[in-house]
């Protein structure tokens, strides 16, 4: 089939997440300018440069309580600064647990029960079960076409990694298994690797 997303699908649910997977989950946590701690998931993110290394993540949609945007892109605004917390699959449960729309004064690591730690670079909390933090100082806010589409740069500060997934100084992810998104309510998770090597790296 062929459609033009103007006209609809035509489907009984949008093809397009499905499509563009499987997506690495931005955990993103952010502290207001009143000290409330925020935890939030995004599935629109990924890392974009090495030098300095650097990630991005895209917030779509609004909540009532916030000025067209929700907690997390209105307290970048208000600090510059956010921390993007892997999910393993172990902590499938909790992450889904933040991702509930909360009112502004609610913290998501509470309401999921989840132990946070101080971040090193900068004024944030984080999730200590996490097996990596990226710390990250904001470079630009983007707006994008649509109602409440948002992307948010960031260069990485600081770099957290549980020791138990270094193994002979490589980041071995299958020691914490990572979640990723898929499309509908669907989520995988990432076990089985195999390596390719370049055509110039021969």
């Amino acid at each position: 089939m062929f459609y033009r997303p103007q006209d609809g699908h035509g489907l009984p649910h949008n093809p397009f997440n499905a499509i563009v997977t499987p997506r690495p989950i931005g955990w993103i946590s952010t502290r207001s300018a009143d000290g409330i701690d925020n935890l939030a998931p995004y599935s629109f993110f990924n890392a974009v440069a090495y030098e300095p290394p650097q990630v991005m993540f895209a917030s779509t949609g609004a909540k009532a309580d916030q000025d067209n945007s929700k907690d997390t892109v209105a307290n970048i605004r208000a600090t510059g600064v956010f921390a993007c917390n892997v999910v393993s699959y172990a902590l499938r449960d909790a992450m889904n647990a933040s991702s509930a729309a909360l009112p502004a004064a609610t913290d998501e690591f509470a309401h999921a029960g989840l132990d946070k730690g101080e971040c090193d670079s900068i004024n944030c909390a984080y999730v200590t079960a996490a097996p990596a933090v990226l710390e990250c100082k904001l470079t630009q806010i983007v707006e994008l076409p649509g109602a409440s589409n948002t992307a948010v740069f960031g260069e990485v500060t600081g770099v957290r990694l549980q020791d138990d997934c270094l193994v002979d100084g490589t980041f071995d992810i299958t020691r914490y298994q990572p979640l990723a998104r898929l499309g509908y309510r669907d989520y995988s998770v990432v076990r089985d690797l195999f390596a390719l090597t370049r055509p110039d790296d021969r």
